[in-house]
């Protein structure tokens, strides 16, 4: 797929999951296997500005990011690296991403929310 313009919806997503997570200081961190959820910050390219987001654990390690706002050009293959403040909590691998802005919002122009196999297709794997 080919998006008409370097900014087109189609680019941004605001859902991805990685393999399992690489914890650096704790495996996985309290705070996270506690609430099976955390507010943090990630990136998925050396240079850019972190993005706020959230994780949920999965039974495998793995973690489902949501972003606070969609990023742009998230590919599978990167690494999507983890921060607390300064301090860089771990890593792992793109695996899938959920669907893009431009299809969710394809989705909303034909009908109210999202349809059933859209939903079953972003639920967390338990």
């Amino acid at each position: 797929f080919k998006a008409p313009s370097t900014d087109h919806p189609a680019l941004y997503r605001d859902l991805l999951r990685t393999n399992r997570v690489h914890w650096i200081a704790e495996e996985p961190p309290a705070e996270l296997v506690r609430e099976k959820m955390m507010e943090c910050h990630f990136r998925f390219r050396h240079q850019m500005a972190l993005v706020p987001c959230v994780l949920t654990l999965n039974q495998d390690g793995s973690v489902w990011v949501t972003l606070v706002k969609p990023a742009r050009a998230i590919t599978p293959g990167q690494f999507a690296v983890f921060y607390k403040g300064d301090e860089c909590l771990g890593s792992g691998k793109i695996l899938r991403m959920g669907p893009s802005v431009y299809t969710m919002q394809q989705g909303k122009n034909k009908e109210e929310g999202p349809k059933k196999e859209e939903i079953d297709k972003i639920e967390p794997v338990t």
